[in-house]
């Protein structure tokens, strides 16, 4: 048996008359690696038998593994050296290569279809796009236990409106985490935000009555957005000051919205939280205009400074009946995983007839055994103590990029928004010709962030509208889906980047 059972033969060899050796065999790993010929965790030759095979010394292998390490490419653990074995699956998989996306996690230009693929060399090793929650300690004890009883008795289903077990605990979560006093039959259990949405705007606008017109925030979640324009309905961006969306910016007359879409507790992505003043403002102009708000409960959990705000549904002071004029969307994709496909709407009493019909028609889209297992998870108390887990894991994360991007560390004119919550940072730079810079250098890197100018409409860019409303350069930077110590070399990575791209550190 070899001594080194790594010693694998992969295709490397060396030209001694085309320029250092080491850079010779860190440019073959790494080709040999993003096209797929090497997978993750796959070994690698040993320095020693590397070095014996092509006749050159130990050290200049040493040399280009050193430098393969650094850049994420190689692993060295229990005398052994291997592909990392955590890399994306899109670094080695170049026959399918293209962006993710959650069910609902926000788009971004990683959702936007505008946007090629990028080629081969762009391929992040490093995966710093928002939306991506951290899922390892999920299957703790209490999370295996539901899916255990969940699967031992799988039932016959549910209706339309989902589990009355699951809508129990939803509605109690609601008033102890959202300040929403509500009953189970309030709700009906989705496939996600993007589900709800679908269901609400199809009951409020069938073919036969034309379109309905959507104001939506810009910026906004693409993704989201894409949900009433796929459905034929007229989609209206409204520009946003810094208390969130301006009731004043909301069309008049004829174009007036039939429904506004917003996320007043954690705007994304600029992340700013609508005061209490604000979404009175909108609820008056709500039922001034006959119009329905419907507000994504997105990240809302996710706040790391004060308590989570109360949801707009909880200042909707008319009889929910007969004149609720809010509509909230849940899901658990950033709380749990986006693997569970699940979500609730919380609909006014006038709207729950006509959903329901509807849902009774087109079928119930999740499982009896994924309702019964999170039902279970959250009478437990296990959803509780994940939540607030994930929280300080994610204070901690969000401290940590605060400290590898203070200002003191960025080139002039690069400045990190504020953080209150959620899963990602937001960096502003001075224009979009340093945003294309950037992501052009942290592509050619294998860094993967998302481009802050692409969250605004693309009507209104391509306009050229200045004032307010036009695009903020820069990039938005997840910190969720990462461990601790792959952020910090990620975020390092980022640093570099952005001073080689845009000077020194400063203060513009």
């Amino acid at each position: 048996m070899p001594r080194y059972p790594a010693d694998a033969e992969i295709p490397v060899h060396v030209d001694r008359s085309a320029g250092p050796i080491p850079g010779q065999i860190v440019e073959q790993i790494r080709r040999l690696v993003t096209t797929g010929a090497l997978r993750p965790g796959d070994p690698v030759p040993s320095t020693r038998g590397l070095a014996e095979r092509l006749g050159i010394s130990r050290g200049t292998v040493t040399t280009a593994y050193d430098q393969l390490a650094g850049e994420g490419y190689l692993v060295s653990d229990l005398g052994s050296t291997r592909v990392t074995p955590d890399l994306p699956p899109g670094v080695t998989d170049s026959g399918r290569r293209g962006t993710t996306s959650s069910p609902d996690g926000p788009g971004g230009p990683a959702a936007s279809a505008s946007r090629p693929a990028p080629p081969a060399s762009a391929v992040p090793l490093v995966d710093l796009r928002p939306g991506t929650p951290d899922i390892s300690s999920l299957a703790n004890t209490a999370w295996r236990s539901a899916w255990r009883s969940a699967a031992a008795h799988p039932g016959l289903g549910y209706g339309a409106e989902g589990s009355e077990e699951l809508r129990r605990e939803l509605a109690e979560y609601l008033r102890l985490m959202r300040s929403v006093v509500v009953s189970p039959g309030d709700l009906v259990v989705t496939a996600g935000a993007r589900d709800g949405l679908r269901l609400l705007l199809t009951v409020l606008g069938p073919p036969s009555s034309g379109p309905l017109t959507v104001a939506v925030e810009d910026p906004g979640y693409p993704s989201l957005h894409r949900v009433p324009q796929a459905l034929g309905h007229t989609v209206v961006p409204v520009p946003l000051d810094a208390q969130g969306l301006d009731p004043a910016g909301l069309p008049r007359g004829a174009g007036r919205p039939d429904v506004v879409l917003l996320t007043p507790s954690h705007q994304y992505p600029l992340g700013t939280s609508m005061p209490v003043s604000r979404r009175l403002e909108l609820l008056r102009w709500a039922e001034e205009h006959d119009a329905l708000l419907v507000e994504d409960d997105y990240d809302s959990e996710l706040r790391y400074v004060g308590d989570p705000l109360p949801a707009l549904a909880a200042l909707d002071s008319r009889e929910a009946a007969a004149h609720g004029r809010v509509v909230t969307l849940g899901s658990f994709a950033k709380t749990l995983t986006p693997g569970l496909g699940l979500g609730f709407v919380l609909l006014p009493g006038w709207l729950r007839g006509e959903v329901l019909r509807l849902r009774r028609d087109a079928g119930a889209p999740v499982s009896a055994v994924v309702q019964d297992a999170v039902a279970d998870y959250m009478r437990s108390g296990g959803f509780r103590r994940h939540t607030a887990r994930m929280r300080r894991d994610y204070r901690r994360r969000r401290d940590l990029l605060a400290r590898t991007l203070d200002a003191a560390l960025l080139p002039a004119g690069v400045e990190v928004l504020p953080m209150d919550g959620g899963l990602h940072a937001v960096l502003r730079m001075p224009g979009p010709a340093d945003e294309a810079r950037v992501l052009e250098a942290l592509g050619r890197a294998g860094i993967a962030v998302a481009a802050l100018g692409e969250y605004w409409s693309r009507g209104r860019r391509a306009a050229g509208e200045a004032g307010d409303g036009w695009p903020q350069a820069g990039v938005v930077v997840g910190f969720g889906g990462l461990s601790e110590a792959g952020l910090v070399r990620g975020l390092t990575r980022l640093r570099g980047v952005l001073r080689e791209v845009l000077g020194p550190p400063g203060r513009g």
